[in-house]
């Protein structure tokens, strides 16, 4: 069973979202206004918290930003759910470096399998905790990135995402089978989570995220000696 936090003004889409969650054996508890969301999710400290963008009191940007600045709530996974369904939205909330993005009218069902997936993602046990390659260093006990020596740090999904290319450096990493590796999603799934968490995994990078190669019409590759002429 894992502990959900729903951060959701309507409250009939609240107690759907509460409804089919406990029906899949998690505890749901929930919030209306994003004043309530760093305090709730301190009191309950979630495995998960479905946020809402448009919220009274404090809108879900800035709700979203308060739980990533605080230690203690930095590393709970976060899906976004909101009215909005402009592409510019989706993009600007998984930009801020949410685990994944739905659009009302939705699914209660999808919602749920999207759940489902991250929650496994976040609880896979890693039995070897270091894994090096050139200038970087993966201490996946903790989660921890160095990149020549230094810590940088990580969204959990950033994490996965970096374990999962370095883990085989020599393949090329197809845009499905990450898909599946990190998000759990199945290879029909159309989403543009992956191209999203790739631009910004690059930027925390910074000059490094060259080692992380795109491969036209396949997917991506973490090379330890980028070839200069590869498309970043």
């Amino acid at each position: 069973m894992s502990k959900i936090l729903i951060v959701e003004d309507e409250a009939d889409i609240a107690e759907l979202i509460a409804l089919h969650l406990e029906r899949e054996g998690h505890e749901a508890s929930s919030v209306s206004n994003g004043l309530q969301a760093l305090p709730a999710a301190l009191q309950h400290m979630p495995d998960l918290i479905v946020l809402d963008l448009m919220l009274p009191g404090l809108d879900g940007v800035q709700v979203f930003k308060r739980l990533r600045a605080d230690t203690r709530t930095a590393g709970i996974p976060v899906v976004i759910l909101t009215a909005r369904s402009q592409v510019v939205d989706k993009i600007a909330g998984l930009e801020l470096g949410a685990d994944d993005y739905l659009s009302k009218p939705f699914s209660p069902r999808e919602l749920v399998l999207r759940i489902s997936a991250i929650l496994r993602r976040v609880k896979k046990v890693t039995h070897v905790s270091e894994l090096r390659r050139g200038r970087f260093m993966l201490d996946r006990k903790n989660m921890k990135l160095f990149l020549d020596g230094a810590p940088l740090d990580l969204t959990t999904i950033e994490f996965k995402l970096l374990t999962t290319l370095m883990e085989n450096d020599t393949a090329v990493h197809a845009r499905a089978d990450l898909l599946r590796e990190v998000w759990g999603y199945s290879s029909d799934v159309a989403t543009r989570t992956l191209d999203t968490h790739i631009k910004r995994l690059r930027e925390k990078l910074g000059p490094a995220g060259v080692h992380i190669v795109t491969i036209r019409g396949t997917g991506f590759q973490f090379q330890d000696a980028p070839d200069a002429a590869a498309t970043a």
